[in-house]
């Protein structure tokens, strides 16, 4: 039985982290140069987020769909990230918000592109017995990255930069992951197949690949865009050149709970661990809507929610890859991804919304509620298998 993870997965991880040091260089300013340099609304922050995600949750589909019937998974990962990272940069040339929310959705393409069959060829790569462990390991260098990423802005803003030097200087990391994918990314030849691959038909999947398809799809509408946890904090009288850092530290937890919480899904189950994640987000929100959002309470709630967010991403990934057929690993996980973020449009103009109507504390109950009847959703659905690895 092997132990060590594949260098596939190692090298991908590795790419992982430099990626989100670049995004999250730009990630945790962005609703403030959009709200306090371009002058938009909270709703043209959701608007911006949830259009940019869910156009990438689509092309995550059809990426998936097209690696499952013979293109290249590696110029497929390779193209996506050069797209993310030639466009993300030039973020600090926007004039407006348009200009922000063509350059988001350039950034969400190159995202859509490499997403499915990056997970697909990580689950490929490993045993049933470790691919809790190699999602969340995957998940750790991610989140370690997004932590980097805001530590270098908070350092760069200390130094006398502005946030569209910032936004400039993530070209950096975005070339150093680049390089890495060219010369370090080794795929092994692929078998030509003899017949066309069979249709996904969604009624012969497992139930736990169903259920967990549809019930993400609810938690998405219901997730709370980071966006808005940042208007949140600040709100909570977190300044503009604290923000980086509190978001550092809050990828710091994610990186610290994603890789034990995914190896934990090998030993108890997926399912459960899913089940303790989203349950732990209710809780959450429902803290931002009532208790006080001022001095050490904005950081144990931000770094609080960022912990229970984490727990359940690599067992999320690792019951697909169990589950889905071998065949179809990039449709299925491409259908995960689409019922995810297709529904973060929705979710994130609808939060907006309610915030600038309604008030702050209406927004974060209607995001507890509807997360819960996601958790539920998926109990209904996949509960038999919950005493189950």
């Amino acid at each position: 039985m092997k132990h060590f993870l594949p260098r596939t997965v190692i090298i991908l991880g590795l790419v992982s982290f430099l990626n989100d040091t670049a995004s999250e260089m730009i990630t945790p300013l962005l609703p403030l140069f959009l709200t306090v340099t371009l002058g938009a609304g909270p709703a043209i922050v959701g608007l911006v987020e949830g259009l940019a995600e869910a156009t990438a949750s689509i092309l995550k589909l059809v990426s998936g769909w097209l690696a499952d019937r013979g293109w290249s998974a590696r110029k497929l990962i390779v193209g996506g990230y050069t797209v993310s990272n030639t466009a993300r940069p030039l973020i600090g040339f926007a004039l407006g918000w348009g200009w922000v929310l063509m350059l988001r959705f350039l950034d969400r393409v190159g995202k859509g592109i490499r997403t499915a069959p990056r997970d697909a060829l990580i689950a490929s790569s490993t045993d049933e017995h470790m691919r809790g462990r190699a999602f969340g390991f995957q998940r750790t260098l991610d989140h370690s990255g997004a932590m980097l990423g805001p530590l270098l802005a908070f350092g760069l803003l200390q130094w006398g930069m502005t946030m569209e030097h910032v936004f400039m200087a993530a070209i950096i990391p975005g070339a150093a992951l680049i390089l890495l994918l060219v010369f370090g990314l080794k795929m092994p030849s692929r078998v030509k197949l003899e017949h066309p691959p069979v249709r996904l038909h969604w009624k012969d999947l497992d139930s736990r690949v169903k259920g967990l398809v549809l019930a993400s799809g609810g938690l998405a509408l219901a997730t709370t865009p980071e966006a808005f946890l940042v208007l949140w904090a600040s709100q909570g009288g977190i300044t503009l050149a604290w923000v980086p850092l509190l978001w550092a530290a809050a990828s710091g937890v994610k990186a610290l709970v994603s890789g034990p919480a995914g190896a934990l899904s090998d030993r108890f189950g997926r399912l459960p661990i899913v089940s303790i994640g989203w349950t732990t987000r209710v809780l959450f929100l429902i803290a931002f809507a009532w208790l006080p959002d001022g001095g050490v309470t904005v950081w144990l709630l931000f770094l609080g929610y960022a912990a229970a967010l984490a727990f359940s991403e690599g067992a999320e990934r690792a019951l697909l890859g169990d589950f889905a057929p071998v065949e179809q690993q990039g449709t299925v996980f491409g259908l995960y991804h689409l019922f995810c973020g297709i529904m973060v449009l929705p979710g994130a103009v609808l939060f907006g919304i309610v915030w600038q109507w309604f008030g702050m504390s209406s927004a974060f109950m209607m995001a507890a509620l509807l997360t819960t009847v996601a958790a539920l959703t998926l109990r209904l659905l996949a509960g038999k298998h919950f005493v189950q690895k």
